[in-house]
């Protein structure tokens, strides 16, 4: 997998500089340092940050200096001191979130010139989850303007620039939850969340977090802000969970969660599994590619086809163990799914109302899937028919790829590979024409496989494709 593991970490800055003011702060630094050991024991290449406290305007920035230093003071509490740093940057890696960012439909550009102001979060979150800046990091700024979907586009930029560099990460979400701060001065003694209501909402995500409901979390943001006044709308955890997958497959643990200085603070781990806690039916708005505000749901750009989806081989790492989360916000250990439907967002879109594939027990049925390309519906090969109905020459060869690419990019986003097929219908629309073709490229890609294999022609298909395959599966124990 192109993230391993998943934090969510505090960005004011107590915890470093005063951990000893209040035992809250303290155990807000005890945590992100066993979050430092837990890192230190990954490997990986990279630490992915995105901080709230890094406001833009135009468009979304990202950290390209290699080797930015400077002495800090936090905007609000400065009485606490200066912050000298020292970080270690990946500017190629910058560049390439930038382009693929841009390949989206996104305004996105580097920035490295020296000086340049880095904000409290992420040298909080460097300074104690990465000490000797054992490894590079690249951050990204939170666009005060930007709303659901140009915020969910920028987590899949992020998620693109991984599998076209092939590195392995590490995502930081730099945030607050409730996010109501004192507006006087208090004794950092006397500390509690500002209200009653917010603790209670802050609870309710934390549970959802510690049970691995990520995507449900995210869901819950409009209400959660509405109520809470969330920290930049929970942008951080819409990002979080485009970059690492919209679903609610994750081990999740709560490993700490306080008052800092009125708002709500919380330290969680996030791990890849292939368990749903729950399998929701999700009604907010998703989209591939950013057309300005007025145009959010489109889903075409040029470009984009330049990221496609790299084989994700990574097993899931499994969660540290650590003390319990604050109480009652306690880990419930979810039962296995019996049923689960499974989209992605690397695979065409269905054209009806179905899902890409559903998973009954250590089975995996996949729907039709044809050759069509994510977010452009291009068909490699050029489509059968024109918009007439009127025939058009073809290439099958080409269009017999990209359907198995297709067919690997779905089985991979349910926990399997094409070595797990079991059986295989196929469906061409011309057998004397195209079979010969076919029957050469599945040797090629699917023979080694051994699944059973049915092949028929049928007279057409719901969209201008020659051929279109549907798979069964046996996911491993």
């Amino acid at each position: 997998m192109s993230v391993v593991r998943g934090y969510i970490v505090p960005h004011r800055p107590q915890p470093l500089l005063a951990p000893h003011q209040n035992p809250g702060y303290a155990d807000l630094r005890r945590a992100m340092e066993q979050v430092a050991a837990e890192i230190a024991a990954l490997d990986v290449d990279l630490l992915l940050l995105y901080s709230t406290r890094w406001v833009s305007i135009l468009g979304h920035q990202l950290q390209a200096d290699p080797n930015p230093r400077w002495t800090h003071v936090d905007d609000e509490f400065h009485d606490l001191g200066t912050i000298p740093y020292a970080f270690r940057m990946d500017p190629a890696f910058a560049e390439a979130y930038a382009q693929a960012g841009r390949a989206r439909g996104l305004h996105c550009r580097t920035v490295a010139t020296h000086g340049f102001p880095i904000d409290t979060g992420t040298i909080m979150a460097l300074s104690l989850l990465n000490p000797g800046n054992r490894l590079p990091a690249c951050v990204v700024s939170c666009n005060m303007y930007a709303d659901r979907a140009e915020t969910l586009v920028l987590g899949k930029a992020a998620n693109d620039a991984l599998k076209a560099t092939g590195k392995r990460a590490v995502a930081l979400s730099i945030t607050a939850l409730s996010n109501r701060m004192f507006t006087e001065l208090i004794d950092p003694a006397q500390d509690h969340i500002s209200s009653a209501k917010d603790d209670e909402w802050n609870r309710k995500l934390l549970e959802f977090l510690g049970e691995g409901r990520l995507e449900d979390v995210s869901q819950l943001a409009r209400s959660f802000t509405s109520q809470a006044n969330a920290d930049s709308k929970c942008k951080a955890i819409w990002w979080l969970g485009a970059l690492m997958g919209q679903h609610n497959r994750y081990e999740g643990e709560v490993l700490s969660y306080q008052a800092l200085y009125g708002t709500g603070a919380a330290v969680v781990r996030l791990v890849p599994s292939l368990k749903a806690a729950k399998d929701q039916e999700f009604d907010e708005d998703d989209t591939e590619f950013f057309h300005g505000d007025r145009g959010v749901l489109q889903s075409a750009t040029p470009g984009a086809a330049a990221y496609a989806s790299a084989p994700l081989d990574a097993a899931p790492v499994a969660p540290v163990a650590s003390k319990p989360a604050v109480a009652p916000v306690a880990p419930v250990a979810p039962p296995a799914p019996s049923s689960v439907k499974v989209n992605t967002a690397q695979a065409p879109k269905p054209v009806g109302a179905y899902p890409h594939a559903r998973r009954e027990g250590e089975w995996l049925f996949l729907s039709g899937v044809g050759p069509r390309q994510p977010g452009t519906d291009a068909i490699p090969g050029g489509p059968v028919w024109d918009a007439e109905g009127k025939p058009l020459p073809y290439d099958v060869e080409a269009q017999t790829r990209a359907v198995i690419k297709n067919v690997q990019v779905i089985l991979e986003a349910s926990g399997a590979t094409l070595k797990d097929i079991v059986d295989c219908q196929v469906y061409l629309i011309d057998m004397r024409r195209d079979f010969p073709t076919f029957n050469k490229v599945y040797a090629e890609l699917l023979g080694p496989s051994g699944a059973t294999r049915t092949t028929v022609e049928v007279r057409a298909l719901p969209t201008p494709i020659a051929v279109e395959l549907k798979v069964v599966a046996r996911l491993k124990a």
